[in-house]
């Protein structure tokens, strides 16, 4: 599900001011974080996510996004390291 981002939503997306509403911590990725990400979606439809530091490897951040995409059914505007926001 690849759609064109609009500009607003990239804008901001990498705005300083759009803070996390989502993060991921020792618990990491369970039906309860999906579930919530996916509320949050439904409500305003741009969720900025932050992994805690050391959750994950660097190598495996990019398909913790990829996964969280799929599985709430939304596009990844941003993936920065550690920090992510999804669309939909």
């Amino acid at each position: 599900m690849s759609k064109e981002i609009p500009k607003s939503i990239q804008a901001l997306a990498t705005s300083r001011d759009f803070q996390p509403s989502v993060r991921i911590g020792k618990s990491g990725i369970s039906d309860l974080l999906i579930e919530e990400i996916d509320s949050q979606l439904s409500k305003k439809s741009v969720v900025k996510i932050k992994i805690n530091k050391g959750l994950f490897e660097k190598k495996d951040i990019k398909s913790v996004w990829q996964f969280l995409s799929d599985e709430t059914n939304s596009t990844i505007v941003l993936a920065r390291g550690n920090v992510g926001v999804l669309w939909r």
